[in-house]
């Protein structure tokens, strides 16, 4: 009967060849206006991957308690920071919506019961990336909240549901950055190139060290890991994403990292392919 319910809820999108899975390291907001070697990294890996039928994000700018899915038909570009430019504020990112996405995920899902959300729309978080790998803006976008009342183990153990979603032609991206500790960062060393603290570095190289070995637990436990992970993952949210990501990887796929640098002592941009 699952079998069955799955089939119909699937019916709008066509089975595919699996698609990849990303993990991309956001970062500022600018990088959505600016000219610079991770706009062109998330450029490149764009044009690596077929065209998606649709795209889910899970973003780090977009906790709830409870999980839910946007469900509208035309998501608003929401401009979820301050400080920054106007031409920043004047970007739109004008994807559609797909609430037969949004439908199906909830219905896959049997972790959690999942809200249908028409108020949020696509956060910084999603549309900054999303815009450098498909700038029509022509494919439907969703995203999925993360429920802060939750640890990592119920985080990864409910992305392996969205699983079934990669054959029916849809590009799951997880958005974050694996170091992320905005109150430690050295303005003075914004421009400069690869820069970061000694614990950035040490949790990063341990982090990609588990990544290409595929030993999730230990990033699951990433709490356990000593003082350079508390240092960089100072709150869960831009780090999650990444648990997403890894959940889906099976065990014939391989891993590629890109954009595979530091920035301003205590951020990194790496990001992830599985493929």
């Amino acid at each position: 009967m699952k079998l069955n319910a799955l089939n119909k809820i699937t019916e709008p999108f066509a089975s595919t060849d699996k698609m990849p899975v990303l993990f991309l390291g956001h970062g500022s907001p600018m990088n959505a206006i600016e000219e610079n070697e991770f706009v062109s990294g998330f450029r490149k890996v764009g044009n690596e991957m077929p065209k998606p039928q649709a795209i889910l994000v899970v973003s780090a700018h977009w906790e709830t308690r409870g999980t839910y899915v946007t469900a509208m038909d035309k998501p608003a570009t929401i401009h979820d920071f301050g400080g920054f430019p106007k031409a920043l504020f004047d970007v739109q990112y004008p994807a559609p919506g797909s609430p037969e996405l949004a439908n199906e995920t909830r219905n896959i899902i049997q972790k959690t019961e999942v809200g249908l959300d028409y108020q949020w729309g696509l956060d910084h978080g999603a549309w900054s990336v999303v815009k450098h790998l498909y700038p029509n803006a022509d494919v439907p976008v969703i995203q999925m909240s993360l429920d802060y009342t939750h640890a990592p183990q119920y985080h990864y153990e409910l992305a392996k549901e969205l699983a079934a979603l990669r054959k029916k032609g849809v590009l799951i991206i997880g958005s974050g950055n694996m170091v992320h500790n905005l109150r430690m960062v050295a303005w003075d060393k914004l421009n400069t190139t690869d820069y970061a603290y000694d614990w950035a570095a040490e949790a990063s190289m341990k982090m990609k060290k588990f990544i290409q070995s595929d030993n999730h637990q230990e990033l699951i436990n990433y709490a356990s890991q000593g003082r350079a992970f508390q240092l960089a993952i100072p709150s869960p949210e831009h780090y999650l994403p990444l648990l997403y990501t890894l959940a889906l990887k099976t065990e014939d796929e391989q891993i590629s990292l890109f954009n595979d640098k530091a920035v301003a002592g205590s951020l990194t941009m790496t990001s992830v392919k599985i493929h």
